[in-house]
């Protein structure tokens, strides 16, 4: 959403804004499901007990024809082999581990030319989004396989769990759904088209969280989806108030790893299991936790690597690289998704019997939290650069409760008034603080090459302070 568009909504009244979410809520309702959509559920369900050997012909089989579909249809792969053929290069583009790994940088550059021959973008969905890396990217999916991709979400999410997109569910996440500035509930709006109560994160200070716990409580809500942080602070505050009207059927967290604590603390609130998720907008490579307590990946996804050229540590994590098998309309092959981790063994079965990979850790999703004057912790500040802003690489850091310094590595067209726009987002989650901009020509990684998007410098012992409610 623009700027201008931002603003124009929030003045808005609370019920107008909900009308604004049902209609956003529409047309992704029409992208995400359709007549097919039961069909594929079911799908997915029975491919959840493929022996081994059927789900290697089956992944074999999509791969082949994934990495044909790229190597022959799609620029940006066509022009690379015949480069390296022309330069003598006798790898074969039907071997997955003969491609190069494509770094972010490269999906950012040439977006358009990862698109294959014959599709029209117009007529695709857009997904853009800096996900975790402070990069912005365009994506595009087709139709069927937004479909594909939402029925997988509702067999191996909610259907695990008992509940489905029927009924109605909140979300807590980083959309400006209200102005950050605004001192009294609503801090929601609700999407009828989707049965979704989405819930500003921003607004998780101690004096408002009893009215978000009384909306759950007033909107019947079955279900909770949103950051592990998010959900947790609303879990302290009930059991602070030792309230037991809000009990769930599962708190589905994603975007953060979720922590001992928080999982205890989140069961204990709403009685309920959690599902902690794994993914990206990008979609190369997911996982969900299923009842028995293991997260497993959606093989339909994409192939997934552990870059043992990159280095492993001692417990076998590296980086992980995804292969769209779910998109060929936009194939990413070898996508280093910036993230680190390890698969399971695969004769390691689980005791919730199904034969979906197992992936045994996750590590480096997690952006450092920062935290505001009055006592909110806010996370995921990525939507800060959701829009069309011309930087290579972003980096926000907190050093003070009233000053933010960010790094960036300017793009062509940056500008004082791309500043002033960078400085409006944050303050609008962040409250007034002081914003300082540092043009950089690289954005330093940490030891184990890790991108850190967001930074909080604040002593240990006033983050502890500020987080205790």
């Amino acid at each position: 959403m623009s700027d201008l568009l931002l603003r124009c909504y929030h003045r808005l009244p609370g019920p107008f804004r909900s009308v604004a979410a049902t209609a956003r809520g529409e047309y992704l309702r029409r992208w995400r499901y359709g007549p097919e959509t039961g069909r594929l559920i079911e799908q997915a369900h029975e491919r959840e007990y493929w022996d081994g050997a059927r789900w290697e012909r089956w992944r074999a089989e999509r791969l082949a024809h994934v990495l044909h579909r790229a190597a022959t249809k799609v620029p940006y792969y066509r022009e690379q082999w015949a480069a390296r053929r022309a330069a003598g290069d006798r790898s074969s583009p039907e071997r997955l581990e003969h491609w190069p790994i494509l770094e972010k940088d490269a999906v950012r550059r040439h977006a358009r030319s990862l698109v294959a021959d014959g599709c029209d973008i117009k007529r695709m969905f857009h997904e853009h989004t800096s996900g975790t890396t402070g990069k912005p990217l365009d994506l595009w999916w087709p139709r069927a396989a937004v479909r594909e991709w939402y029925a997988l979400f509702e067999a191996r999410c909610r259907l695990w769990y008992g509940v489905s997109r029927h009924d109605r569910w909140a979300m807590l996440a980083g959309q400006l759904v209200t102005p950050v500035e605004q001192l009294k509930p609503p801090f929601w709006v609700w999407n009828s088209a989707l049965h979704q109560l989405y819930m500003s994160s921003y607004h998780l200070s101690p004096a408002f969280l009893p009215s978000y716990l009384d909306a759950l409580s007033r909107y019947r809500i079955t279900h909770l989806s949103g950051y592990a942080s998010a959900l947790y602070s609303l879990a302290q505050e009930a059991l602070r108030q030792g309230r037991r009207d809000i009990q769930m059927r599962v708190a589905i967290t994603n975007a953060e790893p979720v922590f001992d604590h928080q999982r205890r603390a989140i069961t204990e609130a709403f009685g309920c299991p959690v599902c902690e998720t794994y993914g990206m907008a990008e979609i190369v490579t997911c996982g969900s936790q299923c009842a028995a307590g293991r997260l497993h990946s959606w093989p339909e996804i994409g192939v997934t690597e552990v870059d043992a050229a990159g280095g492993l540590d001692e417990t076998g994590a590296g980086a992980l690289l995804g292969t769209s098998l779910l998109n060929a309309d936009m194939p990413l092959v070898r996508y280093r998704t910036g993230d680190r981790g390890a698969m399971a063994p695969e004769d390691a079965p689980c005791a919730c019997g199904r034969s979906l990979p197992v992936i045994a850790s996750i590590d480096g999703r997690a952006d450092d939290m920062l935290y505001t004057s009055d006592g909110r912790s806010v996370g995921r500040l990525d939507p800060v650069f959701k829009a069309q802003v011309p930087v290579r690489e972003a980096q926000i850091i907190q050093e003070t409760l009233t000053r933010v310094r960010v790094r960036f590595v300017p793009g062509l067209g940056f500008t004082a008034t791309t500043e002033r726009s960078i400085a409006s987002r944050l303050r609008a989650r962040l409250g007034d603080i002081d914003v300082v901009f540092e043009a950089v020509t690289d954005i330093p990684r940490t030891s184990r090459g890790k991108f850190r998007a967001v930074v909080c410098e604040l002593p240990e012992s006033e983050r502890q302070r500020l987080s205790i409610h």
